[in-house]
């Protein structure tokens, strides 16, 4: 019997273990060394002279970005209708409303021009998505936030090793908030990193990590913000130590999958139904494709339950945001953003993950052809 695909697995070496395991028998396992020594690894693979914090989510990142950037209660955050809930809810959850924009159907990225059409005058920031690693095309968004005084935290949560135009994602811009989830390219189990420049904002992301808590040189304690609790633990930064270790090993083999998922899907599926083909820089965290249930006869669910008798897992990235409950009570229809709206209907994410064989995505593709052509 075959065994079960499923769209996603970590990779997690020997190395790797035996290091949590020492962290587990050092008797310091919440934040410490561990976390130190991962902050300045990030730091130094990223480069730019970058400064680096870890916490327990990338979405706990944005949210702590936000506050940092004195974004709240009146502001405006231009977000794309297409990506993770989360890139709309921290908005909402610091005061600040989010406007949402339409996405470009193969690449899933908003543009520039996108993000200037949607200012106003309460607009304090931008974010742009790298959706599932693909580099938006910075240059024009960090132009043009330049010339309107605007914010830039970029939602990199697909792209810790995404190059654009040759440098990393997080080696340059605003602020860059990656994600370490179980799924993405590395992992720490749960977790994430910001990346950022500007050093005004490296005590409030301290202070907002850790309950707004500052110690002086004889570790006295004042509180001066109602600050969270972000902190990563070091039994996941040592995951994440060994995680980067491998990092571009890992993006190397995603690339070489999605090739050959493009090599044999390109042929037989309408151009709008693929991503772009993608380049060296591109860190393949996904492989979508939109599959026309409608016209297939058929529901997602159907198609998912069927590619699942067949022993492949789907997964489903994403949803519209302006389509999602919450939004459309705020108001939001989804079908002002139609190719977010399109995406979100037919979506189906591939399995992709670096201990895949060849003969895995050729299993995958021959199921999904077969079941397309019903």
């Amino acid at each position: 019997m075959t065994d079960f695909l499923p769209f996603t697995r970590p990779t997690l070496d020997e190395a790797t273990i035996a290091e949590v395991v020492a962290v587990l028998r050092s008797g310091w396992i919440t934040s410490g060394p561990k976390v130190a020594e991962l902050e300045r690894a990030l730091a130094a693979y990223l480069g730019g002279g970058r400064q680096v914090r870890v916490m327990t989510s990338a979405t706990g990142g944005m949210e702590m970005a936000l506050k940092a950037a004195g974004i709240g209660r009146g502001d405006e955050v231009v977000v794309p209708a297409m990506s993770f809930a989360a890139s709309a809810n921290v908005v909402v959850r610091v005061g600040a409303r989010p406007v949402f924009v339409d996405v470009e159907l193969r690449s899933r990225n908003a543009s520039a021009a996108s993000f200037e059409a949607a200012l106003t005058p309460r607009t304090r920031a931008l974010m742009p998505v790298h959706f599932s690693g693909l580099a938006v095309d910075m240059d024009p968004v960090n132009a043009l936030a330049a010339a309107r005084g605007l914010r830039v935290i970029e939602d990199a949560a697909h792209a810790i090793g995404t190059r654009y135009r040759g440098r990393l994602i997080g080696s340059f811009g605003d602020i860059v908030s990656f994600s370490f989830h179980a799924n993405k390219n590395m992992t720490t189990v749960e977790g994430g990193a910001l990346s950022f420049a500007d050093p005004a904002l490296a005590l409030p992301l301290d202070r907002e990590r850790f309950h707004g808590i500052t110690k002086d040189a004889a570790g006295n304690v004042d509180v001066f913000d109602a600050g969270g609790k972000y902190n990563l633990t070091d039994v996941a930064a040592a995951v994440g130590i060994g995680q980067l270790r491998r990092l571009e090993e890992f993006n190397a083999r995603r690339r070489a999958l999605a090739a050959r998922y493009h090599e044999r899907l390109a042929p037989r599926l309408d151009p709008d139904q693929l991503p772009p083909a993608g380049d060296d820089g591109h860190a393949w965290h996904m492989y979508a494709v939109l599959v026309p249930f409608a016209r297939l006869g058929t529901t997602r669910d159907g198609f998912v339950a069927a590619m699942r008798a067949r022993g492949i897992g789907l997964g489903v990235h994403y949803p519209s945001i302006p389509g999602l409950t919450y939004y459309r009570q705020l108001g939001w229809d989804p079908e002002a953003f139609p190719n977010a709206a399109r995406i979100g209907a037919e979506t189906v994410t591939l399995p992709l993950f670096p201990a895949m064989a060849d003969g895995d995505v050729d299993r995958v593709c021959d199921a999904l052809l077969e079941l397309m052509q019903r």
